[in-house]
């Protein structure tokens, strides 16, 4: 009794009219739902999806959708009951209406978030991604909504409106142009499996060199090596040129394609000591036993004297190396003799005779690869004495200073 006597004198002390009371009445019934709805309903929703298999329950808890959706509960309770109030009823109704067209909205775009998410749970999401197409459905309830939203507010049919959206196409293209031609450009590499979420890319132009990570609609964002982000528009890789490195990678074999450039100054005719030193290295055995009888047949053939070196047939220093060269590589455990596989000469320039080292190796790992290729190059680098030759270089500051001493 004596709470009702000090509710009794408050409502003296401060006269309230009788809308304003059941108004405040409506909003204290609407938030006491929200909480329990929030806290309670919720609350063993959420208990139930821990327990069930299915992980897309867990993506929806996760993304909000139940917490946004639960918004509507005290909305709809003050809409119900806003025809109760004499004066302001019309104007709440209306308000509350586009509350209520603006949470389901939000839930929406939340729920296809938990879309998107339980969706790259799955092998296909890599070769298939669908966040791209979620945006746009994103934007599309985006515009529907405000349309019916403006319809609310200015008492029109919002069929009305929509059907006045032809006349604004011109205008609606040039503002989503970067949108459709990022969607046309999601379509084509989708189709054409252009691009994969985990495919290794490399775009000079924009500056990356490194892993996709995700597809949307208007970006495509690569970590690069060093770490950082590099973010592609969309549509800017059908329309430019970049280079996937996926098909390397699925072949299990990455490509070694690096030239030692010879000194053309070494290269000479091998004499017979020089042939005999190469018949003892244990890859060529075999080579010099056959080019020898080759070439004995050749010039008995032609009657050639070999008093001169230039009137017969010879081996060279720089073919038995390229030779040498090619067997490494053949007998090499790292490298890959089912894949393309040689050693060439190209054409010399002003750094000398490029050979041409054209290999595969049996991993795609970076740091593997640098090690075999860099041992490769080491070997070759230090025997290439061996065989009398010399490798090109342009003069350093320590040759001026030899040659200033002699």
């Amino acid at each position: 009794m004596e709470y009702i006597s000090q509710l009794k004198a408050w409502f003296q002390d401060y006269p309230i009219s009788g809308e304003a009371l059941l108004g405040l009445i409506i909003l204290a019934v609407s938030i006491t739902a929200y909480f329990i709805f929030r806290k309670v309903v919720t609350a063993v929703i959420q208990r139930i999806s821990e327990k069930t298999k299915t992980k897309f329950d867990d993506y929806l808890i996760e993304s909000n959708t139940l917490k946004r959706f639960s918004l509507i509960i005290p909305v709809l309770i003050i809409n119900i009951f806003s025809f109760t109030l004499p004066y302001s009823g019309e104007a709440v109704s209306r308000i509350m209406n586009v509350l209520i067209i603006w949470i389901l909205v939000w839930t929406a775009v939340s729920f296809m978030m938990a879309v998107n998410r339980f969706y790259e749970t799955f092998e296909i999401s890599k070769e298939r991604p669908i966040k791209g197409y979620i945006q746009v459905v994103n934007i599309v309830i985006y515009i529907i909504a405000i349309i019916f939203i403006a319809g609310l507010i200015t008492d029109q049919s919002p069929w009305v409106l929509l059907s006045g959206i032809g006349a604004m196409t011109a205008v609606l293209l040039l503002i989503f142009k970067d949108t459709i031609l990022s969607f046309v450009a999601g379509i084509q590499i989708t189709s054409y499996n252009l691009l994969r979420v985990g495919d290794w890319i490399s775009m000079p132009e924009y500056g990356a060199d490194g892993d996709v990570i995700e597809i949307a609609l208007h970006t495509v964002k690569v970590q690069n090596w060093d770490k950082t982000y590099t973010i592609i528009p969309t549509y800017k890789l059908t329309e430019k040129s970049f280079k996937n490195w996926s098909g390397m990678q699925q072949t299990g074999g990455r490509r070694i394609k690096r030239s030692v450039y010879i000194d053309q100054n070494s290269i000479k005719l091998c004499d017979d000591q020089l042939i005999q030193k190469f018949s003892k290295i244990r890859l060529l055995k075999d080579y010099i036993t056959q080019k020898k009888n080759e070439l004995e047949v050749h010039n008995s053939r032609y009657n050639l004297s070999d008093d001169v070196l230039i009137n017969t047939r010879r081996l060279t220093n720089l073919g038995t190396f390229r030779i040498y060269a090619q067997k490494y590589l053949e007998d090499h455990p790292s490298i890959r003799n089912d894949l393309t596989l040689m050693t060439r000469q190209l054409d010399p320039g002003p750094q000398g005779i490029p050979i041409e080292i054209y290999a595969f190796t049996n991993t795609t790992v970076w740091q593997e690869y640098e090690s075999i290729q860099a041992d490769i190059f080491d070997h070759l680098l230090s025997v290439i004495q061996e065989f009398e030759l010399h490798i090109f270089q342009n003069p350093t500051g320590q040759d001026f200073r030899a040659g200033l001493k002699g």
